[in-house]
Order: C-alpha cells, then structure tokens, then sequence
C-alpha cells in the first residue's frame, strides 16, 4: 500500500528481546506503518557482523573450507570467514543492535585472522571488494568479503574447540561445478566470487 508521499520508513514502539546473549540479539517488535497502523509481532535480529575471504594460492586453485552446516543439515564447501569479535569495544557481555557493527580495519583483520587459523595461509595481495548487509529484510549484522591472492601456507590450522573443517583447494572449473547444483550453498559466499571475478 502506497501513502502517496516518500514517507516509508517503520517506527519502532515496542521491542522484546526473546533471545540475547553473546551469539545473538533475537526481537520481537511492534512497528508503527507509514500510514499509521501498528504491525507486529515482526522479527529481527543481530549477530556478529563477519568476514569472508575469497583466497587463492599461488597457482590460481581457491582455498576452500569443507564444514557442516546445521541450518541445511550439510556439509558445504565454502570460503574461509569469521564473525568479528565485539566484546573488546563493548561494555555489555551480550550481542546489541549497536556492537555488532565494525569498522573495515576490524573487519580486515578479523579476515587476516581467519584465514590463516582455518587453512593456514596467509597473503601480502589484498583487496576490499564489497562490504553490504547480509541480510538486510531481518538482521542489521553486515558481510565484509576481502580477496586474498599470491596465498602461501605459514603453519598449520587453529581452529576453535567447536570447529571441523578441513581445507580443500580447488580450481575455477570445479568450484563453478560445486557452485551449479553441488555443496557450494553459501549465497554470500557465491556473490564473493562473482565481485572477486568482476571487480577490476
């Protein structure tokens, strides 16, 4: 329904936070509509905002990871990424709207980190290609994807106590096979590699 002017923002009233703790702020709201109306319950939510990392080594292969992922009950191959810690800026030991949010530098170096704890390798050729809302319709935790090229491997994975993965390198021919109808099932992770591929 139009109002017949540019006024389309939602005004929050009321907001429950059914969930919070130090993975995620999880909201039940009520809204205020253009037109007057109040809608609710409507949800949303933050998380860590996170970084990905398009790697590629030395001969052109892309540096993958194999993990299990329990919101589709499969195991993916996908890029190295990692949330970006926010408990070192904020004052509360819980997830809120607002500490989830970063700066690139945080987010470069939450990439840095994460691709040599989770494969090993590190890189002197970076480049930021995009940073974006990852999901903009319930969440206001945003994706900072980074291309790493020229990788060498330094040492040996790091990983956290909950973390399997193993690395898995792979060419341009077969990640695109993964990707067309295979384990390549991350949305963001295939928008990485299309801006990694068309960003000059």
């Amino acid at each position: 329904m139009t109002t017949g002017n540019d006024n389309l923002e939602w005004k929050e009233v009321h907001v429950d936070h059914v969930c919070q703790d130090e993975w995620i702020d999880f909201r039940r709201c009520d809204y205020k509509l253009p037109n007057g109306e109040i809608i609710g319950p409507v949800y949303n939510y933050s998380k860590h905002s996170f970084s990905i990392v398009v790697a590629t080594d030395e001969n052109g292969d892309f540096i993958c990871v194999r993990q299990y992922r329990h919101g589709i009950d499969e195991i993916t191959t996908e890029f190295p990424a990692g949330a970006i810690e926010y408990k070192e800026k904020s004052d509360v030991p819980y997830i809120t709207f607002d500490n989830i949010l970063s700066t690139e530098e945080e987010a470069f170096d939450a990439a840095k980190r994460e691709l040599q704890e989770e494969t090993g390798y590190v890189s002197d050729n970076w480049k930021h290609l995009m940073t974006i809302p990852a999901n903009a319709t319930l969440s206001n935790s945003f994706v900072h994807i980074y291309a790493a090229t020229d990788c060498h491997k330094v040492s040996e994975q790091e990983l956290d106590e909950s973390e399997f993965l193993y690395v898995k390198r792979l060419s341009e021919e077969e990640l695109l096979k993964r990707m067309n109808g295979g384990d390549f099932k991350q949305s963001l992770h295939v928008l990485a590699y299309y801006l990694f591929k068309n960003t000059p």
